[in-house]
């Protein structure tokens, strides 16, 4: 019987990985066409920032609700999480989420407010137009459910609620997220597939996403591929090395490198942290780290960190603390 379960996980994964691996015929000829750019930001989750947008099969907690839904499943306790991104010129996005289980099943509900004071608007020839006090404000709120099915297969949903007001003009639209992974071997091999911001792809991103991910106690591999409706197919690898709690007797530490081929965006101007670190001609790599302290005054608290260098762009930081009670 058992092995009859995990047959019928594995095909269900096997299914949604062909659906996520598909690639597309003509790459570049919907480029730019989806509205709601910023939801690629990948806000809200610096662990999947730091490993190179590799996290679709390593999802957990609160940060999966930003990522993908399945991942909350395995929640255990209720946890609340803030995060702050400092974007490209000025672009600052914010979260809230909160993950509360039910019975088998996980409730995960989140705030985000993305916000540009200062707009760079041109007319349709190209001249300068002023803007003053004009602003961009992005809100979006999501309510995610996830459960685990035989032990080993996690599914989750997630309906989200989006209004953009760029400059005054006010949109208003919804997308869907549909998520699973299926953990092998006690946890060591890791598959995850999904479908992202699901919905009119004029109004959305949607993202056919597919992972994998391979755990050791010391080390953590993951791989990711994924296909935008106006992107090309992209690929995402990360690397987490961790440092047991047993090792340091503080919390559990976790040092994270990624590589993400996003086109390159020139050399980071000097004095840029990039450019300090030696990563000033590239947009592809990222860092980070993270710790987690099952003891902090009786609760469960965890930091983590990602720095996005960006060449010409800059450099985008995002930061979550979060805590489980």
């Amino acid at each position: 019987m058992k092995n009859y379960k995990n047959i019928k996980s594995l095909t269900i994964l096997t299914v949604l990985l062909l659906c996520t691996l598909r690639v597309s015929a003509a790459p570049y000829k919907d480029a730019g066409t989806s509205a709601s750019a910023f939801l690629k930001l990948g806000t809200g989750a610096p662990e999947a920032q730091a490993l190179g947008n590799a996290y679709t099969a390593l999802s957990s907690g609160t940060q999966a609700l930003f990522w993908n839904p399945a991942g909350a499943a395995t929640s255990t306790t209720r946890e609340v999480q803030v995060s702050h991104m400092q974007w490209f010129q000025g672009v600052s996005d914010s979260t809230v989420a909160y993950i509360q289980p039910i019975g088998k099943t996980v409730l995960g509900v989140t705030a985000r407010y993305l916000r540009l004071s200062d707009l760079d608007a041109r007319d349709e020839s190209g001249i300068p137009q002023s803007l003053v006090g004009q602003t961009m404000k992005d809100f979006v709120g999501s309510v995610s459910l996830a459960r685990t099915f035989f032990g080993i297969l996690d599914l989750g949903a997630s309906a989200r609620y989006i209004n953009e007001n760029n400059a005054g003009d006010q949109y208003i639209n919804s997308s869907f997220d549909v998520g699973g992974k299926l953990r092998l071997f006690n946890n060591k091999v890791i598959l995850g597939a999904m479908g992202q911001n699901l919905g009119d792809t004029d109004e959305v991103p949607t993202a056919l996403r597919g992972g994998v991910a391979f755990n050791t106690k010391y080390f953590t591999l993951a791989g990711e591929l994924v296909d935008y409706t106006d992107d090309k197919v992209r690929y995402g690898v990360g690397l987490a090395i961790h440092i047991p709690e047993e090792l340091v007797q503080v919390a559990t530490f976790d040092l994270r490198v990624g590589y993400y081929n996003r086109e390159d965006t020139g050399f980071a101007e000097d004095g840029d942290l990039a450019e300090k670190i030696g990563l000033e001609t590239t947009s592809k790599i990222t860092l980070g780290f993270g710790f987690y302290s099952s003891e902090v005054f009786g609760y469960g608290v965890g930091l983590d960190y990602a720095m996005m260098p960006s060449g010409a762009l800059g450099t985008a930081h995002q930061i979550a603390v979060r805590m489980q009670f």
